[in-house]
Order: C-alpha cells, then structure tokens, then sequence
C-alpha cells in the first residue's frame, strides 16, 4: 500500500493528464451518442416494428467484444481517437435509445390529448410535454451508458485511443515487476472516481432539469 500511495505522489500529474483525455473521449462519445439515440428514439417510439428493429440493432452492438471491433476498425478509421470515439458511440446506444423510447411511451395518453385539445400541433406536444416528462428517463438510460463507456474505453489503448488504458496495458505488459501493480491499480482507481464525477453530475443534471411537478 504504501508503494501504491508513493508511486500516486510521484505520478499524480502524469495520472490526471490520462484521466482528463480518458473523461474528454467518454464526454465527446456520450454527447453524440445522447444526439444519435434520442433522435432514433424521437423517430421509432410510435412505430413497433421501427422501435423493435432499432433495438436489436443497437443491442447487437453491444454483444460485439471491444478487442474485436476495435480490431475491425482499425483499415477503416485508422488508429487513435476517431476509431475509439465511434466503437463507444455504438456500445453508448442501447440504454438511451431503450430509455427514450421507454419514456416517450410512459406519457400519459390523456396528458398529451389535452395538449393537442389546447392546440399544440405534433412538435409542440413533443417539446413541451412528452419530452419533459420523459426526461428523467432518458438521463437514467444516459448514466447507464455514461458507466458502460467509463471502462470500455480503456480498451480503446490498444489501438492508440486517449485515456487511462495506457497505464492499464502498461501495468498488465510489465506483470512481476515492482511498477506493474501500482499503473494498474492507478488507471482503476481514476476510472472508478471519474465514473463517480461523471454519475453525479448527470445525477444533478436531473434534478436541476426535470419539471419540479414529477421529481421524486
């Protein structure tokens, strides 16, 4: 333990910089990845078989192991962020696009009849109410994602990616050595608290966004 805290000490500069790329490449992903799915979401709720479709097709992301598809990407998209950001894109998917759909849905009918008897035409029930309501739904799908992305993107190191995968591969290339332990249990920690900084704030995020007349 006390090496572990000596090695934080001496490398805590060296260890922020990775985590700072490692939250900046997991915030670019979510963002696209919030537009992607709520878009879909927004096209597919309505329809079943369109909704149903766009589900199995995000969910099939997410059964692709990420050692492989960021292999796959690599005569595409090259090495470094622009394979990573896309392989997290895809995998961020499934839970925003299900919790949209999924909060859309939960409006209550005669909620949004009475808007439409007021007359509010599609896209104004869509942005004044269904969505509204919807929301804590959908931030709920957007922190399942935000920790599906945290440790995925550690993988993205083996194809040049930014963040805290260096250290990780680093530790486990150098195992039996006196520094392999601490890069590995380093790079996990700042993970764990950078998936606890990012949780929160969306956590936050809620409450600070969704109409005071449905929080909990």
């Amino acid at each position: 333990m006390s090496s572990f805290l000596e090695y934080l000490a001496y490398s805590w500069d060296h260890v922020l910089e990775l985590a700072i790329g490692h939250a900046a490449v997991v915030a670019i992903s979510l963002a696209i990845a919030v537009v992607i799915g709520v878009s879909l979401g927004v096209l597919v709720y309505r329809r079943e078989r369109a909704a149903n479709a766009a589900l199995a097709v995000a969910a099939t992301f997410l059964t692709i192991p990420s050692f492989a598809l960021f292999g796959l990407f690599i005569p595409i998209f090259g090495l470094g962020y622009k394979p990573v950001v896309v392989g997290l894109v895809m995998y961020a998917l499934l839970p925003i696009l299900r919790n949209t759909v999924a909060g859309l849905r939960s409006v209550d009918p005669a909620i949004v009849e009475s808007a439409q008897g007021m007359g509010m035409n599609a896209r104004q029930r869509l942005l004044r109410i269904e969505l509204p309501l919807a929301w804590p739904v959908i931030v709920a799908g957007v922190r399942v994602s935000t920790m599906l992305l945290m440790g995925i993107a550690a993988i993205g190191a083996v194809i040049g990616g930014p963040g805290l995968g260096e250290d990780f591969f680093s530790g486990l290339a150098r195992i039996g050595s006196a520094t392999a332990l601490n890069l590995v249990l380093g790079a996990m920690l700042a993970i764990i608290v950078l998936a606890l900084l990012f949780d929160t704030f969306f956590n936050l995020l809620s409450k600070l966004t969704t109409p005071r007349g449905i929080r909990d």
